[in-house]
């Protein structure tokens, strides 16, 4: 007889349920790739930030640290977007605040990356064209 499987945590072979944890991860990115154009894009900017960092011969830990967060943010904002759907199918202005809210705070790590772009980019490219 089917049934609902064990949650990871519950699964009495602990190593079984670990590795389904990261099939249910890889599945939310996949969605998160195929539905969400913004994850997308931000993709895309982190990987042209990455080589602009080693193009440039940058630091590339603050630019991990900060694409991470961005991207993370989003999943997490794909999420509540979700769960705010399933719980408010109609129009409800809270429904909206938290959406808009989640979306804000994708909106901020991406403002504080770009501040971090600037920041390591600007004077290490004046160096490169030789402008500085």
């Amino acid at each position: 007889m089917g049934g609902v499987p064990p949650r990871p945590r519950e699964d009495p072979r602990p190593l079984k349920g670990v590795l389904r944890s990261f099939g249910y991860a890889w599945e939310g990115l996949a969605y998160a790739w195929r539905v969400q154009r913004n994850f997308r894009v931000e993709v895309a900017l982190g990987l042209l930030a990455l080589g602009l960092g080693l193009w440039l011969g940058v630091d590339l830990v603050p630019i991990l640290l900060v694409a991470a967060l961005v991207l993370s943010l989003e999943l997490v904002n794909t999420a509540l977007e979700a769960l705010t759907d399933l719980a408010s199918p109609v129009y409800h202005p809270l429904a909206k605040r938290a959406k808009d809210t989640a979306a804000a705070a994708v909106f901020l790590a991406s403002l504080f990356a770009l501040g971090l772009g600037a920041y390591l980019f600007l004077p290490a490219l004046w160096a490169r064209l030789g402008l500085s």
